[in-house]
């Protein structure tokens, strides 16, 4: 069938459809990841937009469900450049077009990807409209520029649980496929086990496996958790989920991350990077076409080693907006000087705006989780 991709400045791309057939809309971001189409697919942190994929061949490996990230994919749409109807891999478990059929995810494909990247590249992203249904591009074209704005809106709240529960690590169904991350209960070797509170946003399953392999017994609560309600669940250490949207309107975690501080060990990643940043005094801005990938480089400031790290966010906080007084600046993007990384230097708090759990990307950054589980360590004495 064919389908269009249209953008709100009237830039169109036509080429064939797949999935569902039917329309979709949101921001439209790309991705340059070369694996890991369903964990990008299934991160709730793309919540309100469409993917461009750079890889230009996808599909090819199938999809299974031990390489979700979450309950079902949270992108709006997808688009690339060749999609295999067919997939030859000893794990896939089904067709990647039978996959987003099932979920009514649409995808574009046979489209210069190339293009369309260079595009968002020098105009920044913008929303964008894909549908096999409406052959008008011009009508498209309009219902781009009607669509929410991402800045100002807050996902979190849509995407997050709306109930506690504790992540069992012991449920086939929350293990990796990955010989790396498979073998979740290994850390139940350790001498000590901590209680964390883990704040979904829009959390993925790679980050409460890795948090489980460092022998935390992990209990998942909703974004708009108050810090009393947290703090009454008596946890060693709290962790602050990634999450789709502007951190700006999630003004409730801001609040509890302030009344939280200092009582009790606070992880963030991504959103909660970004959340923990506000709570410090410090402000965000929204990237010209964020930071979308498993292979951006980033320098640790504390040991001078770069380590290749996996992205997926939109906005960034201000370095100049931080206080260098209470706040140590501990890791920057060497693509763009991003600020990636920071650590409270008299409180138990550190988070960094990458994805230290990958899935998919580089197992560079595994380390966060360990130090982590020292902080915690060292708090309780």
């Amino acid at each position: 069938m064919q389908a269009i991709l249209a953008l709100e400045d009237g830039r169109i791309f036509r080429g064939v459809g797949h999935g569902h057939q039917g329309e979709c809309q949101g921001e439209v971001v790309f991705n340059t990841s070369l694996t890991g189409y369903q964990e990008i697919a299934t991160d709730p942190s793309y919540a309100g937009q469409i993917v461009v994929l750079t890889n230009p061949q996808i599909g090819n490996y199938g999809t299974n469900r031990a390489d979700n990230e979450s309950a079902k994919p949270y992108i709006e749409g997808l688009v690339v450049r060749e999609f295999s109807q067919i997939s030859s891999n000893w794990r896939s478990e089904q067709v990647t077009d039978e996959y987003m059929e099932r979920y009514f995810v649409p995808v574009l494909a046979e489209i210069d990807t190339r293009a369309l990247v260079r595009h968002l590249r020098t105009h920044g992203v913008m929303r964008g409209v894909v549908s096999s249904r409406v052959s008008d591009p011009e009508e498209l074209v309009r219902r781009a520029r009607t669509i929410r704005k991402m800045d100002g809106t807050d996902l979190a709240r849509v995407v997050s649980t709306k109930t506690a529960y504790s992540f069992d690590a012991a449920d086939t169904r929350n293990q990796s496929g990955s010989s790396l991350l498979s073998n979740t209960l290994e850390s139940n070797k350790k001498e000590r086990q901590f209680h964390v509170i883990a704040y979904d946003f829009g959390i993925k399953h790679n980050i409460l496996r890795m948090l489980t392999r460092e022998n935390c017994r992990v209990t998942v609560v909703p974004a708009e958790t108050s810090a009393a309600d947290a703090l009454a669940l008596n946890p060693d250490g709290v962790f602050l989920s990634n999450g789709p949207g502007d951190p700006v309107p999630v003004d409730y975690a801001v609040r509890a991350i302030r009344e939280m501080l200092g009582r009790v060990p606070i992880f963030g990643i991504c959103l909660g990077h970004q959340l923990c940043g506000l709570a410090l005094g410090g402000r965000t801005y929204k990237l010209k076409f964020g930071h979308h990938g498993g292979n951006h480089p980033v320098r640790n400031q504390v040991t001078g080693k770069v380590e290749i790290t996996a992205h997926n966010h939109n906005f960034a906080v201000d370095p100049e907006s931080v206080n260098a007084n209470q706040v140590e600046l501990t890791h920057v993007d060497l693509n763009d000087q991003t600020l990636e990384g920071l650590r409270h230097k008299t409180l138990p708090l550190f988070s960094v705006q990458y994805h230290p759990e990958a899935a998919p990307g580089p197992h560079d950054s595994h380390y966060l989780f360990r130090d982590f589980r020292q902080m915690m360590e060292e708090w309780k004495g």
